[in-house]
C-alpha cells in the first residue's frame, strides 16, 4: 500500500467513527507506530504501509478512538473489539513485526 491509500484508509475510518482529522501524516518514525494529539493531528509510522492491511487498520482504529477515549480501558476495548473483532491478534503481530524490525523496545 501507498501512502496516499493508507491515508485514504485513515480518512475511510474517521469518517465511520464520526472523528475529525485535521491533519494527517505518514512518516519515518523510530519509537512509535503512530501518534494522535488532541487537536486532531494524526501521524502513522511508514513502515505501517509493509504490513498486513488489517493490523494498518488495527493501529488506525487504535489512534482514531484516542480522540475521545485517552486510555486503554474496558470502552476503548470494547469498541475495539466492535470494529475489529479479534484485534488482539492483529496488536500481536504488530509486536513481533515491531520486535523484528527493532521499532519499539519489548515490552
Amino acid at each position: 500500500m501507498d501512502k496516499d491509500e493508507f491515508k485514504a484508509r485513515v480518512l475511510e475510518w474517521a469518517e465511520k467513527l464520526g472523528i475529525n482529522v485535521r491533519s494527517l501524516a505518514v512518516r519515518s518514525m523510530k519509537n512509535k507506530w503512530a501518534s494522535c494529539s488532541t487537536a486532531g493531528n494524526l501521524t502513522f509510522n511508514s513502515e505501517l504501509l509493509n504490513l498486513d492491511k488489517n493490523v494498518g487498520d488495527y493501529v488506525i482504529v487504535h489512534e482514531l478512538l484516542h480522540f475521545n477515549i485517552p486510555n486503554h480501558g474496558r470502552l476503548w476495548k470494547s469498541l475495539m473489539r466492535a470494529y475489529l473483532g479479534e484485534y488482539e491478534r492483529y496488536e500481536e503481530k504488530l509486536r513481533k513485526s515491531a520486535h523484528q524490525k527493532a521499532l519499539l523496545r519489548p515490552q
